[in-house]
């Protein structure tokens, strides 16, 4: 399958995410190259076309596996971010290279860095430096997408969010499938908050899980998660409307009852009485929402937001408080009408 206007991508990262994006782009017809910042692991990738993230896929022959950063960029039209949020500088620092203004980054990674309190998309446009004096473009692809599943091609949807509408469109005509629908939004914004909030209430719902405190516990989750993400979303500047959409509720429900889910997996072993550093010992993935949680509270604070749900699973992650002890307190608290957002 061939797209009306060829770009040239360079995938960075070979998480699971930047392998199925790798994979989707060939797939398409467009040409594509992957990276990844340890060199061992892209090498055994590029020999192997394998990896245990995701074990049914082969990585198809068209996708090009490069150990070296500035060869995979070079020609590159759009480049795709897959570095998980909290190593994004890190990595773009070893890779020591200079991006043309004009090329389009989209950012797949969801999350709010630590310190900072940036989303992705800022966190790029700081630490991807342009040979350029224009503003550089950075859109965001997002949504319910577990990345198996996309290995699969099973039926999936997603959102191109980007202030320049003519980028958000490249992103959409880039990853097309006809198992792929692919939207476009211009509220980068809400659809960054709702990617980075999602995974640490999908933290709750694992934990609930976890505890055996059955569906309509966990439905009740995700109705009051949900009514938080809108209102830290809505104080920064986000439409009302994108939480409702694929990148908001549509991801929130998938991250929150997919068994493959990696947040609501680390909150299920957290609720059967796993400690976190053991979890996060045994899995080969970053989850994500450990390190927002934090974050996402300081930002929350920042803009004067109350997020009860996310300050508990805080204290579990970091305070040393029990998923016990942080349901009886949210139950606990005052009852009045209900609102979301």
């Amino acid at each position: 399958m061939r797209t009306e206007a060829i770009e040239r991508v360079a995938v960075m990262g070979d998480g699971q995410m930047g392998v199925v994006m790798a994979a989707i782009l060939a797939w398409r017809g467009v040409p594509c190259t992957l990276w990844g910042p340890f060199a061992d692991a892209v090498a055994h990738l590029g020999a192997e076309r394998r990896t245990p993230r995701l074990p049914g896929l082969h990585l198809p022959g068209e996708v090009s596996v490069e150990v070296d950063a500035p060869r995979a960029l070079d020609g590159a039209t759009m480049v795709v971010n897959a570095i998980p949020t909290q190593y994004i500088r890190a990595a773009w620092a070893r890779a020591g290279v200079r991006l043309p203004a004009d090329v389009a980054l989209v950012s797949v990674t969801k999350g709010i860095e630590e310190g900072s309190l940036l989303r992705p998309s800022q966190v790029l446009a700081e630490a991807v430096p342009s040979d350029g004096t224009a503003p550089r473009a950075v859109a965001v692809l997002s949504g319910p997408t577990i990345a198996t599943e996309l290995a699969r091609r099973l039926p999936a949807t997603m959102v191109s969010a980007c202030e320049d509408a003519s980028v958000a469109e490249r992103v959409q005509r880039a990853f097309a499938m006809p198992w792929l629908r692919v939207y476009t939004n211009p509220d980068l914004v809400g659809v960054e908050i709702a990617g980075a909030a999602k995974n640490v209430v999908a933290l709750a719902a694992g934990m609930i899980d976890g505890l055996e405190l059955g569906s309509n516990a966990k439905s009740a989750l995700l109705a009051r998660g949900l009514s938080e993400i809108v209102r830290l979303g809505t104080a920064i500047g986000a439409r009302p409307e994108t939480f409702f959409g694929i990148a908001g509720v549509g991801d929130l429900a998938t991250t929150c009852f997919s068994p493959e889910g990696r947040n609501r997996s680390c909150g299920e072993a957290i609720g059967r009485g796993e400690p976190l550093a053991a979890y996060l010992a045994r899995t080969d993935s970053v989850v994500e929402g450990v390190a927002t949680s934090g974050a996402l509270l300081a930002l929350a604070a920042r803009h004067g937001v109350d997020m009860p749900i996310v300050d508990a699973v805080d204290a579990i992650l970091h305070r040393g408080v029990t998923p016990a002890e942080a349901i009886r307190s949210l139950m606990g608290r005052e009852a009045g009408a209900e609102r979301v957002g």
